[in-house]
């Protein structure tokens, strides 16, 4: 099979078309024909400094495809299944096998390459927000990174759970770009301080949840922003900044609670985040909610879709397609 391969970590240049051989299916298997891969921001950070399970390395969470075989012990798909999948790598290919545990039925009416865009953004969006986050009607969020994946799912999920939704993003478009999507109050964080941009629509509250996928700087300011008893929830380091300690000294006094999480570890670790990302593949195919897909890539152009995606133009996902 072909896949975008790399044999060291490093910026988008490293990758490569390469033929490699076809993924060995277990016997808890399915064997994906992948027809849309989306590309998400920890694909992007392992290639430039993640582990490798191989050499080449094929990176990549998440992917979307037919079903051409299954392992004899798979319960509940067969061939010629349509399943959104997720790994800790390898969707950067023509095949792609998986534990079936791993898989989603697409539903019916449901595009392909749109189903390839949902269990990671959606998922974490949903976990951030209300079982780690305890999203209230009523209350204020505020979705760092509005225009990327997990922003345009989290600012959909808030509205619909009744919350007033603050998202930053790099410009004025961007943010218009949002509003129809649920966004209350856009904050361009290039013009001015996001922090005291959230004070002011808050009345000087500050927000009662913050998403914050940036990191580095960003979630030191992120505290700043908390109202009274706020939550704030790190799940990635977008931002690429140097790591650095974190003062959390003015939570004490707020009762505030800062909580890092990552999907994968509920997938691997639970069975609950399952039938939660099931429901958001049925809302999408049933029109309630909305994926945006930003552009689409040949599968040999993987290191301009990386160089691309690194460049903050994207609004949305984009897409590989073999």
């Amino acid at each position: 099979m072909k896949a975008a391969v790399y044999d060291e970590t490093g910026g988008p240049e490293v990758l490569r078309y390469a033929d490699v051989p076809d993924p060995e299916v277990g016997r808890g298997d399915v064997l994906v024909k992948v027809e849309a891969v989306s590309i998400e921001g920890g694909d992007t950070l392992n290639r430039l400094g993640g582990a490798m399970s191989r050499s080449p390395h094929i990176v990549g969470y998440q992917a979307a495809g037919t079903i051409l075989a299954v392992g004899d012990q798979v319960e509940g798909f067969a061939e010629g299944d349509r399943v959104v999948t997720v790994g800790l790598d390898g969707s950067h290919a023509e095949l792609r096998a998986v534990p079936a545990a791993f898989c989603w039925a697409v539903p019916e009416g449901l595009p392909t390459e749109e189903a390839a865009c949902v269990p990671v953004p959606f998922g974490t969006a949903d976990d951030c927000l209300f079982e780690f986050g305890r999203l209230q009607a009523g209350e204020t969020v505020l979705i760092h990174a509005g225009a990327g994946g997990v922003g345009i799912a989290a600012i959909q999920l808030a509205k619909a759970a009744g919350a007033t939704v603050l998202a930053t993003a790099s410009s004025d478009d961007r943010l218009e770009r949002l509003v129809p999507l649920g966004l209350d109050h856009g904050i361009n964080y290039a013009a001015g301080d996001f922090v005291a941009e959230v004070r002011r629509l808050t009345e000087g509250r500050g927000a009662d949840v913050i998403v914050d996928g940036v990191g580095g700087a960003t979630l030191q300011q992120s505290l700043l922003a908390l109202a009274y008893r706020g939550r704030c929830l790190t799940f990635g380091d977008a931002g690429r900044g140097v790591p650095s300690a974190l003062d959390i000294s003015t939570m004490r006094g707020q009762n505030q609670t800062l909580v890092g999480y990552f999907l994968g570890a509920e997938l691997f670790l639970t069975r609950r985040p399952y039938p939660l990302i099931a429901g958001h593949l049925a809302e999408l195919a049933a029109g309630r909610l909305r994926v945006v897909i930003d552009r689409r890539f040949p599968l040999a152009e993987a290191a301009a879709a990386h160089a691309y995606i690194e460049s903050r133009q994207a609004f949305g996902r984009v897409l590989l397609i073999p």
